[in-house]
């Protein structure tokens, strides 16, 4: 399996590299192909001061096919799902816009990129990006509150 080198490698790679505000780790050792993130909010943003929980799911033709990216801890975001699922929309995961020599790191950072400026005109939560865009006081308030109560 060509895929679970490549995965064992750039596990590896960003266990010794990790970005910014990031730590991964494996729930179950044996299973490379779900790994749980611990992402610091940016501390230039709403969410600062937050710790939230992701699931990066690698699908087995991975690197062909693009990982699915949740957030377990709730957020006030206009590009994450207000659901349990907690999925993220973002470009680069997207099935016609993934590139194999894509790596799971740069798909982290902008998940970080996106905490600290989200893009209310890719947004998944209409009513949320609305806000962003104008009442932007309103969405800091909700933002930093579901922080607090959530992503302690």
């Amino acid at each position: 399996m060509a895929g679970n080198k490549r995965i064992m490698k750039e596990f590896a790679d960003i266990q010794a590299n990790s970005p910014p505000g990031c730590t991964i780790t494996l729930p179950k050792e044996d299973d490379l192909l779900n790994w749980e993130v611990t992402m610091d909010g940016p501390s230039d943003s709403v969410y600062a001061g937050g710790r939230f929980k992701l699931a990066v799911a690698l699908p087995k033709e991975y690197p062909f096919k693009p990982p699915n990216v949740s957030f377990k801890t709730k957020i006030y975001h206009p590009n994450v799902s207000n659901d349990e699922r907690g999925s993220m929309c973002l470009g680069m995961l997207r099935a016609d816009e993934w590139k194999p020599p894509n790596k799971i790191v740069e798909v982290l950072k902008l998940v970080r990129a996106v905490l600290a400026a989200p893009q209310p005109e890719d947004a998944v939560e209409p009513g949320i990006a609305n806000e962003y865009k104008n009442e932007r006081r309103a969405f800091d308030k909700n933002a930093k509150e579901w922080v607090s109560k959530y992503a302690k």
